[in-house]
């Protein structure tokens, strides 16, 4: 093991999705069926992801990623972090996850 590291846990994900909360909460939802939902708990149900670390993506709500766009939401997709996305408001959630390049689960 590791020096300093002491535990382990595992998970099953490819990619983790970040999501600034500070954004969303500046919006105060503007996603899902409504338009009520925060991005990071709607793109969840969108796609599908079950239990969070058995699931093959996380999506994780990080505390601020610096952007701070009008309007919009800043998302990393860790697999490619060199391109950030502003996702505007009420966008539609299979556009957002092709743009991610993420797909609905099985």
């Amino acid at each position: 093991m590791a020096p300093g590291v002491t535990k382990f846990v595992k998970a099953e994900w490819d990619t983790a999705i970040l999501v600034c909360a500070k954004c969303s909460k500046r919006l105060d939802g503007g996603f899902g069926k409504k338009g009520k939902q925060r991005l990071a708990k709607a793109l969840k149900a969108y796609l599908g992801v079950k239990r969070f670390r058995k699931s093959r993506l996380g999506v994780v709500e990080v505390k601020c990623l610096g952007v701070c766009p009008r309007g919009a939401v800043t998302v990393v997709n860790a697999a490619d972090p060199k391109r950030w996305r502003l996702v505007p408001k009420g966008a539609d959630l299979a556009e957002v996850a092709a743009g991610l390049g993420i797909g609905v689960q099985a």
